[in-house]
């Protein structure tokens, strides 16, 4: 079996897809893309595609060591993410050509469901008591807000109220139980973190997401000393020598590596691995598109130490078009209980909808995140 040709879709409401086909009619579905950049991923896709080109796309880990070692300059969100998205849709060819899901041929499965979690709220979430409401009532066990707005590197202990006022409003509505994922989004500064992590600690949050910015990881020692709440963060680094030093740290509880932006399914998996030698649980990255989503799932089934799995159903990025606009079988992300089943179809376990794909890739997208500044003027953290 040979790779006949590989074709990308930029298709609303931010997402990227890529098709590869073979000589023999098995064809593979991937998801490179990043939030913003989908044109520079969809460029980097295609050149990598002139290596892929007449291979046996069976070779996985051959193809992935290629795409990473030979072009010389490696990592970074753009040629891991378009690394990442050809390496889902090489999977996704494996699985059908063995007729099985992807996670039997990376082991077999180790749980039959894995819990999720949604979103409520935006950027500036107000009313998020009722928006967690209305989530918990659709059966959901958790869920992952925004803490807060831009903050300046030291900031006013009244925007500190008014995370701490939310935070409170999202607890007297769900209840003592329901989980609660607080996303500082690289937002907050080591000064201002460390008193949001104290501050927050009487609603015991099921974590604190990205307490500071990746490159100021070190920073995690001075934060942990000032909460017990589980620290997690990975949604920006690309690869198991990103994460190594974090592992090797001690300061970080959950990791959030991305399937399409790590490398994708055949990196992912052992950037989970090395976790659990260290402890450490992981809860992949997704506020993605339905590929991302069956991807992570695939590993999920195969990995001891995830616990829960992001999804982006209802999203407020989604805006036109959602989670189930591009499968066929809208049933195979149906959500019982706050968990969701691994998909049992062969490959990623999704039937894509192809003429959905083609139509809203004419209209394409230019999703862009906000640039917000702070009232003096300067670049604030988005």
């Amino acid at each position: 079996m040979k790779i006949t040709n590989i074709e990308t879709f930029i298709v609303p409401p931010r997402w990227c897809f890529v098709k590869i086909e073979t000589d023999e009619g098995i064809t593979g579905w991937g998801e490179p893309v990043i939030e913003g950049k989908a044109a520079t991923v969809e460029t980097a896709v295609k050149e990598l595609s002139t290596y892929l080109i007449g291979r046996d796309p069976l070779k996985i880990e051959d193809h992935w060591n290629v795409m990473y070692r030979a072009g010389f300059y490696r990592g970074g969100p753009i040629l891991m993410s378009a690394i990442a998205g050809l390496d889902q849709a090489l999977w996704d060819i494996k699985g059908k050509f063995f007729d099985t899901p992807v996670y039997q041929l990376l082991g077999g499965a180790c749980r039959d469901t894995i819990r999720v979690y949604s979103w409520i709220g935006g950027d500036r979430p107000s009313d998020v008591g009722k928006a967690a409401t209305q989530v918990v009532d659709a059966g959901f066990t958790a869920v992952k807000m925004n803490a807060t707005e831009e903050l300046q590197y030291v900031d006013s202990y009244e925007k500190i109220d008014r995370v701490v006022d939310r935070i409170a409003s999202v607890r007297e509505a769900v209840g003592k139980y329901v989980g609660i994922g607080i996303d500082f989004h690289g937002r907050v500064h080591k000064p201002m973190a460390k008193i949001l992590a104290k501050e927050l600690e009487p609603f015991r949050p099921m974590f604190i997401e990205e307490p500071v910015l990746p490159e100021n990881n070190e920073a995690l020692a001075e934060i942990t000393k000032h909460t017990s709440i589980p620290i997690a963060t990975g949604e920006r680094m690309y690869s198991r020598w990103d994460f190594k030093p974090l592992f090797e740290s001690g300061y970080v509880d959950i990791i959030q590596p991305d399937l399409s932006h790590a490398g994708g399914i055949t990196e992912v998996k052992k950037i989970a691995s090395m976790a659990e030698a260290y402890d450490i649980a992981i809860a992949p990255h997704c506020p993605l598109g339905p590929i991302a989503l069956a991807a992570c799932l695939q590993v999920d089934a195969t990995t001891h130490n995830a616990f829960i799995q992001e999804q982006s159903l209802g999203i407020h990025y989604n805006k036109g078009n959602d989670l189930m606009d591009y499968i066929v079988d809208k049933s195979v992300f149906d959500y019982q209980n706050g968990h969701v089943n691994i998909p049992q179809g062969p490959g990623l376990g999704i039937e894509i909808n192809e003429d959905k794909v083609r139509e809203m890739s004419k209209n394409g997208h230019d999703w862009r995140n906000p640039v917000w500044r702070h009232k003096d003027g300067t670049v604030a953290e988005w």
